[in-house]
């Protein structure tokens, strides 16, 4: 099978070094169908989304019966024969994605969870699948980290998203601010949002630091990967923190920034 070097170009480059080449081309034919599937939702030339979902739920399910008919579930097919797969790890991503089309609203940070364990928590479990962990400490790393980069997106995206007509900022504590939905879309009242994306930022933190304790006691080479991911992501948010959380387009790392926190990330798994 040939070997999908994309991974090459992300900061992340350097953490796929330290697997063997059969683990990176699983890890980047699951990323390629994750960037498939988020790219259905997002952009704009996909003319019927919805349709290119159901497309690719049946497709999973032609994968799973031997039948792929596309070169990435192909590829997929033997990624999940070897590192024994399971269809939920790709289903339940589908079904986040046509949460997105839909407009889900989340009425709680309890109910905002069902997303982020769809579109990011099951990402981390395959991850950790490929990178052969599986279990229980498998499990809780997949839902701190997982929970923590996503609410980071969400807090960064704010903007982009009300572009998308979407929120995924929780509705009570919407409330607590005096806030609605239309008024995010709308772009009103910032200093009140700020507040919000404050409370859900602290909550990313408290995710952050247990995805840490998680990771310490798990294998460090195959947790370079993880680590890498919350070094960056978590840097990430505390740039949007330091900027009082007013958000008028999306707050990212510098190159120079990501691969000091890639950097660090290195020095910690391998040195600490």
């Amino acid at each position: 099978m040939a070997e999908n070097k994309s991974y090459k170009k992300s900061s992340f480059g350097p953490a796929f070094l330290f697997l063997s080449k059969r683990r990176r081309i699983a890890l980047a034919n699951y990323y390629e169908f994750c960037r498939l599937m988020d790219d259905i939702v997002d952009e704009p030339n996909v003319a019927q989304p919805a349709q290119a979902l159901d497309y690719w739920q049946e497709e999973i399910a032609r994968l799973f019966a031997g039948r792929a008919e596309t070169p990435l579930s192909r590829q997929l097919a033997q990624d999940v024969k070897e590192f024994d797969l399971s269809q939920d790890r790709f289903l339940l991503l589908i079904e986040g994605m046509r949460a997105d089309l839909q407009g889900r609203q989340y009425a709680s940070l309890e109910d905002l969870e069902w997303y982020l364990y769809r579109v990011a928590v099951i990402v981390g479990l395959t991850t950790l699948d490929i990178l052969g962990l599986k279990g229980p400490q498998a499990e809780l790393l997949a839902r701190y980290l997982g929970g923590a980069v996503q609410l980071t997106n969400i807090i960064r995206d704010v903007a982009t998203d009300r572009s998308l007509g979407r929120v995924y900022l929780p509705e009570d504590l919407l409330k607590q601010e005096g806030l609605t939905r239309a008024d995010v879309l709308a772009g009103r009242e910032a200093e009140k949002t700020a507040r919000v994306l404050s409370k859900l930022a602290t909550v990313a933190e408290k995710l952050y630091a247990r995805a840490e304790i998680q990771m310490k006691q798990l294998p460090r080479l195959k947790m370079l990967p993880c680590r890498m991911m919350g070094c960056v992501y978590a840097k990430n948010l505390a740039k949007i923190k330091e900027g009082g959380f007013q958000i008028k387009q999306p707050v990212k790392l510098t190159k120079g920034e990501k691969l000091r926190e890639v950097f660090n990330a290195c020095k910690t798994t391998l040195f600490a």
